[in-house]
């Protein structure tokens, strides 16, 4: 039992505090707007994605085993939003910012992103698939999936919130700062590269 509980801490923890959408628009945000404006975004991917995890292993990923369509859609329609999004950061200035024409992402948006983002379903239906068993406590070990997700996203997402705030200390050129969005977006585009091969193998290279 104790190594079945290390093995979820450590998938939960190295897939969490490595770079992906989430982790990426955090650090964004975190130099574009600080910690404090930031801390809805954060707090909506710390309960959203565990939230996620404890739905989907409790059978809602059976719905898109009955409908693969309906998966195959929502990751195209996840993959133009997060294109968008990528757009979106690259094209920040400090300016549009200080204008209030650009804010940060809101709880509920943060909690929604995570239907739409290709690497929160890898995690999810990952962890539930390797970590639990067909012996009757699958509610239980998806519970304690989902509270090791919760553990380790504060502190882990918090890191990239935090090295964000930290350059934009550093980022006070504005030239500077108008390269590192463009990188971020860049960063974001490349986050979505598994998403569109997968896409593409199912839609072209499955006929």
């Amino acid at each position: 039992m104790l190594e079945i509980f290390f093995a979820v801490f450590f998938f939960a923890l190295s897939s969490t505090i490595t770079p992906g959408p989430n982790n990426v628009m955090m650090m964004s945000s975190g130099v574009n707007y600080g910690v404090k404006a930031s801390l809805p975004h954060w707090l909506g991917i710390c309960l959203g994605f565990p939230a996620m995890v404890l739905i989907v292993g409790l059978g809602f990923g059976v719905v898109f085993e009955r409908f693969p369509n309906l998966h195959q859609l929502i990751k195209v329609l996840g993959t133009l939003y997060l294109l968008w999004l990528a757009w979106r950061i690259a094209s920040q200035t400090p300016k549009s910012i200080e204008a209030g024409k650009r804010k940060p992402m809101s709880f509920w948006q943060a909690v929604l992103f995570q239907w739409v983002n290709g690497k929160a379903w890898v995690m999810a239906t990952s962890a539930v698939a390797a970590f639990t068993s067909v012996n009757g406590q699958t509610f239980w070990e998806v519970l304690a999936i989902t509270l090791t997700f919760l553990l380790v996203s504060f502190p882990c997402v918090g890191l990239w919130l935090v090295a964000g705030a930290s350059l934009r200390r550093l980022l006070t050129n504005e030239t500077v700062h108008r390269v590192f969005n463009i990188l971020m977006g860049l960063l974001l585009v490349l986050a979505v590269i598994p998403v569109l091969e997968d896409l593409w193998h199912y839609y072209f290279l499955s006929v």
